[in-house]
């Protein structure tokens, strides 16, 4: 069974930082490619950023260019969300997702974590 796990999630303050972690089991995500979702009270769940399975291309919704940043590990078969800057806006429930297209990591992807809460106070 393929699981992504998720960690790092909490209540900070406007400005701070936090730093997501992803681990997947199951099978290699060598050649996957990886991201994250996020789900507000109330809102739909929205895409956040994605890498690709080389680490070579990223992407990011326009609401977090310039303040997140997407990594993966050198196994593939984790990754990491650096938020810096964080805005009460961002508070969500933070999913990882993966999945063998890039393309369909940005939109509908195949595999999911359980969530983490990330709670932005003003």
């Amino acid at each position: 069974q393929v699981q992504l796990v998720e960690s790092g999630g909490g209540l900070v303050q406007a400005g701070d930082s936090l730093r997501l972690s992803c681990a997947a089991s199951g099978r290699t995500f060598t050649t996957y490619a990886m991201g994250w979702f996020r789900q507000a009270p109330g809102k739909e769940r929205e895409f956040v950023a994605a890498i690709n399975y080389n680490s070579d291309s990223t992407n990011y919704a326009d609401s977090v260019k310039g303040r997140f940043a997407i990594s993966r590990g050198n196994a593939k078969n984790t990754q990491y969300l650096q938020m810096n800057s964080l805005k009460p806006e961002d508070t969500a429930v933070y999913y990882c997702a993966a999945d063998v297209s890039f393309a369909r990591m940005r939109t509908n992807p195949t595999y999911w974590g359980q969530g983490t809460q990330v709670t932005v106070s003003s």
